[in-house]
């Protein structure tokens, strides 16, 4: 599928991952990319920090925040010798496509944005006039995102179903400027989304997510962890009397987690009476640290030497610039007749 494909991911940074996060999109996103330049594709991994600035305006959190994130793609798997890695900031021709593309783009595209329509429908609930609050990065967030993507001749982007719309925006404005100036000066992206994409629950059994606070962190200390895992909640029936394995939180998070084998032996276990809660509790914890201990070495490593992280963006940004200066030159031809 993804054979001699560009594959194009960004990613906004938005604070300290957790294992939800880790599992369900860090992970299967890098594992895509790798898959991609295997089959002889290209990959461009970007850290969206334009989209970032709508909603962060302390200059030392988002800093902090993009520092945190580069250093845990790249424990992740991220090579960025072979992946174009850098910070959206860093390619000045994206500003000026966006500029190009607003011409292009309806108001009603970014009327029907969900981000806008979500601010929006928050606003109502709370009594508010409909755009109190809403800065127009935010409104045109879609038209960005499709200078991103059009910016590398982007054939598939990855994206969750909530993003799968702004891949449809960035094909439709990209059509309407292929239309009318009858060429192809924009190359028309797909979408793609993986429903095999892990969704960890937290441990309160909502969604893993920071906002409810019911995460379990990466790349803390054991310690902190244990104390995340052991707070998962359970009911009070003794060990001994058998238990349903999907009806128990531990359970459903170690699938995201756990080996076939792994998950055998806790299943059946609870089936049994022969495991308790305890027991499967520190059978998840064992797992987790087994998953990260790698990537937390070296997520420590590149945050203790950053200087090394930022030569890897400085490098990438120089390698993905090509790219878009080269789309840039073709819109401004068409666009000025030059």
């Amino acid at each position: 599928m993804f054979e001699g494909k560009t594959i194009l991911t960004g990613v906004k940074p938005t604070g300290t991952p957790h294992l939800g996060n880790y599992l369900g999109a860090i992970k299967p996103a890098v594992a895509l990319g790798n898959n991609a330049l295997e089959q002889g594709g290209k990959h461009y991994m970007f850290i969206a920090d334009y989209h970032a600035i709508n909603a962060e305006k302390n200059p030392e959190v988002l800093n902090a925040k993009t520092k945190e994130i580069a250093c845990i793609y790249l424990a992740s798997g991220l090579n960025p010798e072979k992946s174009f890695f850098f910070r959206q900031s860093d390619i000045p021709e994206i500003p000026e496509i966006t500029t190009i593309l607003y011409a292009y783009t309806p108001k009603g595209f970014m009327n029907k944005a969900h981000a806008y329509k979500a601010a929006v429908d928050k606003n109502r609930e709370a009594g508010k006039p409909d755009d109190d609050g809403i800065n127009m990065g935010l409104y045109t967030y879609p038209t960005l995102m499709a200078a991103d993507i059009l910016a590398y001749d982007s054939d598939i982007v990855p994206v969750g179903k909530d993003q799968v719309q702004h891949v449809e925006i960035a094909r439709d404005i990209a059509g309407a400027i292929n239309a009318h100036y009858n060429k192809e000066l924009l190359k028309l992206p797909t979408y793609y989304f993986d429903d095999n994409v892990a969704v960890v629950p937290g441990v309160d059994g909502r969604k893993m997510s920071k906002s409810y606070g019911n995460v379990i962190p990466l790349f803390e200390d054991d310690k902190s962890i244990k104390k995340a895992i052991f707070s998962i909640k359970t009911d009070s029936r003794p060990m001994e009397e058998p238990k349903n394995p999907d009806e128990i939180l531990v359970y459903e998070i170690y699938k995201s987690i756990a080996t076939p084998e792994q998950l055998k032996e806790m299943g059946d276990g609870l089936r049994q009476g022969k495991l308790g809660y305890g027991h499967i509790k520190n059978m998840l914890l064992d797992a987790v640290i087994a998953e990260i201990k790698e990537a937390r070495e070296k997520y420590n490593y590149y945050m203790a030497n950053f200087n090394e992280v930022e030569d890897m963006l400085q490098k990438g940004a120089e390698k993905a610039r090509p790219a878009a200066q080269a789309t840039l030159k073709r819109l401004k031809d068409a666009v000025f007749s030059r």
